[in-house]
C-alpha cells in the first residue's frame, strides 16, 4: 500500500494555483517563505514581513501609549477626587472654626457692653459722689469759719443766718 500525495502538477483545475500559493506565502509568517529560487519573491516577502513588523510595532506602541494615557487619566481623576475631598474637609473645618469664633465674638461683645454699662454707671456715681464731697467740704469750711468768727475777739460783724452759708472762695 503505497500512498500517493497529489502534487500540483497532478491536480487538474481551471485556474492557476501558483498564484494562490504565492498569495498564501506572502501573507504567511516571516520565516515560512517558499524555497523558491527567485530572489525578487524572497525579497518582496521579507519587505512585507518588515512592513508587517513595523505596523505591529507601531500598533503595540499605540496600544501601550493608550494604556499609559488611561492609567495617567485614572491617576489624575484619583488626585482630583482626593483634592476635592481635602477641600471639603477644609471647608467643614473652617465652618466649625467660624462658628466658634462667631460665638466667642458674641460672648465678648456681650461682656464689652456690660463693662461699658457698668463703667457709665460708675462714672455717674463718681460724679455724684464727687459733688457730695465738694458740698460736704463747703459745709465743713463754713462751720470752721463760724467757729473761727465766734472766737474772734473783735467780733463786730453780725453773724449771718445759718440757713444760707456764705459763698466760699477756694
Amino acid at each position: 500500500m503505497s500512498s500517493t500525495v497529489p502534487t500540483m502538477e497532478s491536480l487538474e483545475c481551471d485556474w492557476d494555483c501558483s498564484q494562490l500559493f504565492s498569495t498564501i506565502q506572502s501573507v504567511g509568517p516571516a520565516g515560512s517563505g517558499s524555497a523558491s529560487s527567485e530572489p525578487n519573491q524572497t525579497h518582496s516577502n521579507s519587505g512585507l514581513d518588515e512592513s508587517n513588523l513595523k505596523l505591529s510595532i507601531i500598533e503595540e506602541r499605540k496600544r501601550r501609549r493608550m494604556m499609559s494615557n488611561r492609567e495617567s487619566a485614572r491617576r489624575s481623576r484619583m488626585r482630583k477626587q482626593k483634592h476635592l475631598e481635602n477641600l471639603r474637609n477644609l471647608v467643614n473645618q473652617l465652618r466649625i472654626e467660624n462658628r466658634e469664633l462667631t460665638s466667642r465674638l458674641r460672648f465678648l461683645l456681650y461682656h464689652c457692653h456690660r463693662v461699658r454699662t457698668d463703667n457709665d454707671s460708675l462714672r455717674s456715681e463718681y460724679t455724684a459722689l464727687r459733688q457730695k464731697l465738694s458740698d460736704m467740704q463747703q459745709i465743713l469750711l463754713f462751720k470752721q469759719l463760724q467757729q473761727f468768727s465766734s472766737t474772734w475777739p473783735y467780733n463786730n460783724v453780725p453773724v449771718m443766718s445759718e440757713q444760707t452759708p456764705p459763698p466760699l472762695i477756694i
